[in-house]
């Protein structure tokens, strides 16, 4: 997997990739090009065999401003639709991809995470804060509606329709500890731990089947447009492709010798 990107910063290593927006001195807005280039980077992700999880972290402080006033908001009032839309549709891939990615992604959410960011975060499979951390879906704010990049499809399954329409509707910031309440944060930590939790979580993560953990990510995004019925066939046929794999036998034989299994991805 390339780590040698341009618009954000990218670091692997044990298997664990760690990427950031890389502009702290402006609290990490989002450009034109750090989203087609983090877009690209993910979906190129479902091929990589060199990366099982993935940490989007906070730099100097902050996770992200989201999209730059003057890099993005202002180019974007000269645009016609055509380009709007190329736009929107662009960011709206960027989703996507992280959903689709194959991989499990934790955010490690520290200071300002508005906007875009937001979305990143939401986007993401599961979510450490600091106390600090000031989440706001603002697009209100700019005079925008608060249906962005799959916002109200997805907040409303993590925090409830009501308390997804109260944030999307006014931009308010939501804080940590309402955020761990609600169910958008897992848990908080303090900031200077924030690194090392995120670390640890996606460490435990690895060692574990990374096959089986991709069928359970695809699950868990494809089963939210299936009925019951075809949510639980879905998830009888991936269990029965988990069960051909070297990872479940492995699994059995340690059992049985009571021992910790070690898992290798087959």
């Amino acid at each position: 997997m390339r780590s040698d990107v341009k618009h954000f910063q990218c670091e692997i290593k044990d298997r664990i990739a760690t990427v950031r927006l890389d502009r702290p001195d402006r609290k990490n807005p989002l450009t034109f090009d750090s989203y087609a280039e983090l877009r690209d980077w993910f979906r190129d992700l479902v091929y990589a065999d060199d990366v099982d999880v993935v940490i989007f972290g906070s730099n100097g402080g902050n996770f992200s401003s989201g999209g730059d006033v003057h890099d993005i908001i202002g180019p974007l009032t000269r645009m016609n639709m055509k380009e709007l839309l190329r736009f929107t549709r662009m960011t709206g891939d960027l989703v996507k991809a992280i959903v689709n990615c194959g991989k499990p992604v934790i955010a490690a959410v520290d200071g300002v995470c508005v906007g875009a960011g937001a979305i990143i975060a939401m986007a993401s499979d599961l979510r450490l804060a600091t106390a600090e951390a000031k989440t706001a879906f603002l697009f209100t704010r700019v005079g925008l509606a608060g249906c962005d990049m799959g916002a109200c499809a997805i907040l409303p399954r993590i925090i409830g329709q009501t308390r997804a329409a109260e944030l999307l509707y006014t931009g308010r910031a939501m804080s940590a500890e309402e955020g761990e309440r609600w169910g958008f944060y897992n848990r908080l930590v303090t900031g200077e731990t924030l690194e090392d939790e995120a670390l640890k979580l996606a460490q435990k993560i690895q060692a574990g089947p990374k096959f089986a953990h991709m069928m359970t990510k695809t699950m868990l995004a494809q089963e939210w447009a299936m009925s019951i019925e075809q949510a639980i066939e879905a998830e009888a046929q991936a269990q029965a492709i988990c069960m051909q794999t070297g990872d479940f036998e492995r699994a059995y034989n340690a059992f049985v010798a009571k021992e910790r299994p070690v898992f290798e991805g087959d």
